[in-house]
């Protein structure tokens, strides 16, 4: 009888031991929401738990409550876990939040994130970079020192996580999610969806990713100091099951959105345009035909062009990655360099490339082609990411960090504007 006691003791503490593992919060990340001053936590549990994250100014003395939606992994073994999301509103601008992430059952340790401040005359740094993965994602260990003294303000991850995240039944997913939340967790993780999302109808990254709007996080725009920030999806223009709605869909607001940021109006408060998404427009790597034919930049049978659209209402930058390796264009339009009224960079007429996919990832680097084109201004296959900083309304500095010099920098440029172009 005693004997049996035991059993059923070890029995139900092994039960709850279990339980609780399975409510206990992981992959935690943040993103903006809607608002500036609007942050969006997300997590997963492997169980049915209450979504509440626990926050305030140097102690958790607050409460807000959000939900969870079930995500079902279509491999065969169909694992299920709980994607949770609490949107923290109305925050103080300028200010440093403390969080865990949760429920009554279990609560995350205590992470940390800083608002934006008012307005938008204010500096901001960011790491940008795509095609990082579980297996030699060589940029981490920089990317993580960078963010514990507090060198950046947010994340851009520009498509290619993981590879794959629905491997392994998914397994490969949660472990990118928790192999990034020392990143993740404590800054905004802004993101674009990339080739390799692609298995499930992109489903993986649609469902673990929290972007502003409400398309699934395939395209939104954001605005954060003097700049506007847009994403699009390169990867509706490669994949059938799209068809030409979603590809249509996309143009028409990447047309109001631009054409909304490019008023006079809004360029004087936020005369930066920044578009990212994941394959690039130019690029001069040798083994992919990617940097033949970009269906983004010449469109799909004459139609949906998204180039026209980035010189029409003046796009500063156009951030890429896909190729792993990292290539600075000139000012460039239709193959033709734009030069600026005194330099290159200062003034410019139409938008500066850069690919930044070197952060490392199982399928090693990408080679160049012999001889660049004369668009190309400065390329490298070193593992690495690049630094971006947009000081103020005229000036954005960029470094391009090797993670195989020990962090040095191996590209830097200026960006200035000294005048506005408006749409009319």
């Amino acid at each position: 009888m005693k004997l049996l006691f035991l059993f059923l003791l070890v029995g139900v503490s092994w039960a709850s031991y279990v339980k609780m593992k399975e409510v206990q919060p992981e992959q935690i990340h943040l993103s903006f929401g809607d608002a500036t001053n609007e942050i969006v936590v997300t997590w997963s549990t492997f169980a049915q738990a209450k979504s509440k994250v626990l926050y305030g100014v140097h102690q958790t003395n607050k409460v807000a409550v959000g939900g969870s939606t079930v995500f079902v992994d279509s491999g065969k073994e169909k694992r299920k876990q709980w994607i949770h999301k609490v949107t923290l509103k109305d925050l103080a601008h300028d200010t440093k939040y403390v969080y865990k992430a949760g429920s009554d059952s279990g609560y995350s340790e205590q992470f940390s994130f800083k608002t934006p401040p008012a307005g938008e005359d204010y500096p901001l740094r960011i790491a940008i970079y795509g095609d990082m993965g579980v297996n030699n994602s060589m940029a981490l260990p920089f990317l993580k020192r960078d963010v514990s003294l507090g060198l950046y303000d947010f994340i851009l991850h520009v498509g290619d996580f993981a590879y794959d995240m629905y491997e392994e039944n998914g397994r490969v997913g949660d472990h990118f999610m928790n192999m990034i939340q020392p990143l993740a967790a404590n800054l905004p993780y802004m993101t674009c969806p990339g080739n390799h999302e692609s298995a499930y109808n992109f489903s993986h990254y649609s469902h673990r990713f929290s972007m502003p709007g409400a398309r699934s996080s395939l395209f939104y725009s954001f605005d954060a100091g003097a700049a506007h920030f847009v994403s699009i999806s390169t990867e509706v223009y490669y994949f059938t099951q799209y068809g030409l709605k979603l590809i249509s869909d996309q143009y028409q607001w990447l047309r109001d959105d631009l054409k909304r940021a490019s008023s006079p109006e809004n360029r004087r408060k936020r005369p930066w345009i920044i578009v990212f998404g994941h394959r690039p427009m130019y690029c001069s790597n040798s083994d992919d035909i990617d940097c033949s034919v970009e269906y983004t930049r010449v469109g799909l049978y004459g139609f949906y062009a998204l180039e026209p659209l980035l010189k029409e209402y003046g796009v500063d930058i156009a951030l890429w990655a896909h190729e792993h390796s990292y290539e600075r264009t000139w000012p460039l339009y239709d193959g033709q360099m734009y030069n600026g009224t005194t330099h290159p960079y200062t003034d410019p007429g139409a938008p500066v490339h850069i690919v930044t996919g070197s952060a490392g990832c199982r399928e090693g680097r990408d080679k160049f082609k012999h001889k660049p084109a004369p668009w190309s201004a400065f390329r490298s296959q070193d593992y690495g990411y690049t630094k971006f900083h947009t000081f103020n309304k005229t000036h954005i500095y960029v470094e391009q960090v090797s993670a195989d010099l020990n962090g040095s920098v191996i590209d830097s440029f200026w960006l200035i504007k000294n005048k506005l172009r408006f749409t009319l």
